[in-house]
């Protein structure tokens, strides 16, 4: 029996989901206990655990109040439920917050309260969303939901190097390319302008390197292991080889380095991929009307691109806007219907984490 298969067994997803007596108030007890106990280290070894750039905008009293009122909640769930889970949220229930002095800055760090934050959100978001409109019915702890929840952590805990390998290509090849003057005059513009320019420069950017990934036969391999969940949920979208991350990050952050945008509009954006990308992944029934998946891409456009039917596949690159696939002849989404299933003809890709890290070189070697 695997970890997905023990844990699933812990937690049957079949029981009912009202509190005390089924597996939600037992699973969310844990899911916050560990939330908890990773941030109290990280109140431990800032330095260490936590972004420079994380602790100057995250205000300290709100964030240790926040951690306290997790503590809490969690323990209360955990009381609801058995005792097996009740146990298991108690190792927060007793956590204390530490204060944080003057934090020395590190040449090395890890990002995991960038990983913490983003998973707190996204789990209170998306996981009732795909309980209570599923387009298909299947547990939280889906086949594989380890490699990619490992996927996720892995991703935020190097924040510091995948940054610094994303800005790096734009910052030594095209810093001649930059025109002061130009990039003022982007800067003047109103900033919901802005984060509407920045939103289409890196989804057309996005839209060629994509497209390049998929019909490259050296970088199909790296892009395969996304494609090779055969589940869709908000944990899916975060199965992606590295190295297709640092080349698709560095490549689109080329054209918004030599614009300039303002950072206001920047973050803005980047908040909005980071929610988005997750939501066009999700395990959700909602049909758009028709309008709205012209305008922007849907759960329903994202997950043709991920379908085993053979008319699907190499459509749908655009990650925000679907108009991008028309106006390039790769757009489809019949109206009203969803994929039969997903994932890869044969299921080339190997199930395990460090498996698909090294695969995509393996198949190269063969070449």
């Amino acid at each position: 029996m695997n970890l997905d298969e023990r844990v699933a067994r812990i937690f049957d997803d079949q029981e009912p989901t009202r509190l005390g007596s089924g597996w939600a108030s037992g699973t969310a007890s844990v899911f916050l206990g560990f939330i908890a106990l990773g941030a109290v280290a990280c109140f431990y070894l800032p330095a260490t655990l936590t972004s420079p750039e994380i602790r100057a905008v995250l205000p300290l009293p709100w964030v240790r109040a926040l951690i306290e009122a997790v503590i809490g909640f969690g323990f209360l769930l955990g009381l609801a439920s058995t005792l097996l889970r009740r146990l298991l949220a108690s190792l927060a229930g007793g956590g204390h917050v530490p204060a944080v002095g003057s934090v020395p800055r590190l040449p090395i760090h890890l990002g995991l309260d960038w990983f913490l934050l983003n998973i707190l959100l996204l789990a209170v978001i998306f996981v009732p969303l795909e309980r209570w409109w599923p387009r298909r019915l299947q547990s939280v702890f889906r086949p594989a939901w380890t490699v990619d929840t490992l996927y996720f952590l892995v991703s935020h805990l190097l924040v510091q190097m995948s940054t610094w390998l994303n800005l790096l290509p734009a910052k030594v090849f095209f810093a001649w390319a930059v025109h002061p003057g130009f990039q003022e005059g982007v800067r003047s513009q109103p900033a919901a302008l802005q984060f509407l320019e920045c939103a289409i420069a890196a989804d057309l950017t996005e839209y060629w390197v994509h497209r390049r990934f998929h019909r490259h036969r050296w970088l199909w391999p790296f892009h395969a292991v996304h494609h090779s969940s055969t589940s869709m949920d908000w944990l899916a979208g975060s199965r992606l080889h590295l190295v297709d991350v640092i080349i698709t990050r560095a490549l689109t952050f080329i054209p918004l380095f030599l614009l300039g945008f303002d950072q206001g509009p920047l973050i803005a954006y980047l908040g909005f991929v980071s929610v988005h990308a997750v939501f066009i992944h999700a395990n959700v029934s909602w049909n758009f009307p028709r309008w709205v998946e012209a305008l922007v891409v849907t759960p329903r456009i994202h997950h043709w691109h991920h379908a085993v039917e053979r008319e699907a596949i190499d459509r749908n690159f655009a990650v925000h806007f679907p108009w991008i696939d028309r106006i390039f002849g790769s757009h489809y989404a019949p109206p009203g219907r969803w994929p039969t299933g997903y994932g890869i003809e044969g299921n080339p890709v190997p199930e395990g984490f460090l498996e698909q890290a090294i695969h995509p070189f393996r198949v190269r070697r063969s070449d």
